[in-house]
């Protein structure tokens, strides 16, 4: 039986929306680290160090997540791929919620010294694996439960647990911080790390309710799984590897640069820090309703033809974007943002969820997709606030800032110009014993699925 054919006991609309709880609580944990990495880590953690290095040191902690984040995806996709898409989801928001609760809990370095910095980094390191496995199995859940003609738009749910989660964070830190100072200081910053528990504990209710893609189930079935995934990934799908990371840029760059840097670059230049916030807050809230859209249209269109719209945007945003910000007026600090967020990372962010699974057979989905994107990860997201903050302070203008955005664009419309459209192929593939050696792009076009007489991409219960 094809599997194309089979059913889930679950509804689509539960499985998307279970991978969107997730997606959301695992980023509103990782947003509230930047936030606090922005606003208070370098004051409570690295106090000896200058306002500059201490800014640096308390960056270069949030970019400590994204280095673990390959790892995660690693270690996640090898299991994901071999014992299933719903155990590695469940894990991984379990495991996001502990790193994120024990921040809330750390001493200082006044009350610890050097150990304050070090946990802080260690707890770091639990939430860069955990995400670095969400991901992949949160959109690969959405996109192999899909019917066709609709991947990108289930699987855009996922992705709208960035900007939601965000909006969340934002929002908890904007309360907070209407504390007094001393308090905000003193314990006022750690309320939403340990909101997170009740929230974690929701998303595992709702996530233990889902089972695992008909794609997967008839892959375990015909026990086609590979034995070592990421191996196979890197030995036959590298270059879809190297586009899938590419294509992500610009994407991440300005998506860290406003929503993580701004906070700093906006207090350095005198605008209130709500008032930055509270634009981040909006745009994202709007963000929440264009990725979908974006997902629709790219389910009629293409995904190649959005995404390298919404590049090509990026670069021509670039320079306006600081312009707006340079202003101190609180409503173009807001069209700035808009303009980010909810137009030109929805145009690049929102197609990824099916851009880049579907550009990996099932056995080695979960890792491929979340390898390009952990990668890309480490090289465009971790690196933003440090870099930004060290170009700022070496040419004090912000012209070099555009500059980076601009580059984000330009290899992401490159990669993306490079790659092919999979908007027509078939989810439920395997590659068939004699493409070993041959790389994902050759076996995904010997045959095209739409033609007549094809049946498209060999499925994973027809062989």
């Amino acid at each position: 039986m094809n599997t194309s054919t089979r059913r889930s006991n679950v509804s689509v609309t539960r499985v998307a929306a279970a991978s969107l709880v997730g997606t959301t609580i695992e980023f509103f944990d990782f947003f509230i680290f930047g936030t606090a990495a922005a606003l208070v880590f370098n004051k409570l953690f690295f106090p000896s160090l200058s306002p500059l290095i201490g800014t640096l040191a308390s960056f270069a902690t949030f970019g400590v997540a994204f280095v673990a984040r390959p790892l995660g995806a690693l270690i996640f996709g090898h299991f994901g791929d071999r014992v299933g898409r719903k155990q590695m989801l469940v894990t991984s928001l379990l495991m996001m919620g502990v790193g994120t609760v024990l921040i809330g809990l750390l001493p200082t370095h006044e009350q610890v010294g050097i150990l304050a910095p070090v946990l802080l980094v260690f707890c770091r390191l639990l939430q860069g694996l955990a995400i670095g496995g969400e991901w992949g199995g949160a959109v690969l859940m959405a996109v192999e439960h899909a019917p066709k003609g609709k991947r990108a738009f289930y699987g855009s749910w996922p992705q709208v647990g960035v900007p939601l989660g965000l909006v969340l964070a934002t929002a908890m830190f904007s309360v907070v911080q209407s504390l007094s100072e001393d308090d905000f200081m003193s314990w006022g910053w750690r309320v939403p790390f340990l909101v997170s528990a009740l929230l974690v504990v929701t998303g595992l209710y709702i996530r233990l309710k889902i089972e695992d893609s008909p794609a997967f189930r008839a892959l375990k079935e015909n026990r086609q799984e590979e034995r070592f995934p990421a191996a196979v990934v890197f030995r036959k799908a590298g270059k879809g590897v190297v586009l899938g990371a590419l294509s992500i840029a610009a994407a991440n760059i300005p998506f860290y640069m406003a929503t993580v840097f701004a906070l700093t670059y906006g207090a350095d230049a005198g605008v209130a820090r709500n008032t930055v916030l509270g634009a981040v807050c909006l745009a994202a809230l709007v963000q929440i309703f264009t990725i979908p859209c974006v997902g629709v249209l790219c389910d009629r269109y293409g995904r190649r033809p959005l995404m390298m719209i919404g590049a090509a945007a990026t670069v021509l945003m670039a320079f306006p974007f600081f312009w707006l910000l340079d202003t101190h007026s609180p409503l173009a600090i807001v069209v700035a943002l808009m303009l980010a967020l909810p137009v030109c990372h929805a145009l690049t962010y929102g197609p990824q969820a099916s851009f880049l699974p579907e550009m990996f057979p099932t056995q080695l989905r979960y890792s491929g997709a979340g390898i390009a994107y952990t990668i890309g990860g480490l090289v465009f997201s971790a690196p933003v606030p440090f870099v930004s903050a060290a170009l700022l302070d070496h040419f004090d203008a912000a012209w070099p800032l555009s500059v980076y955005i601009a580059i984000g664009g330009l290899l992401t419309f490159f990669a993306v110009g490079v790659s092919r459209e999979t908007k027509n192929d078939d989810i439920n593939w395997v590659e068939q014993p004699g493409d070993r050696g041959v790389s994902v792009r050759h076996t995904a076009q010997r045959v095209t699925p739409d033609a007549p007489g094809n049946t498209g991409r060999q499925s994973v219960a027809s062989k």
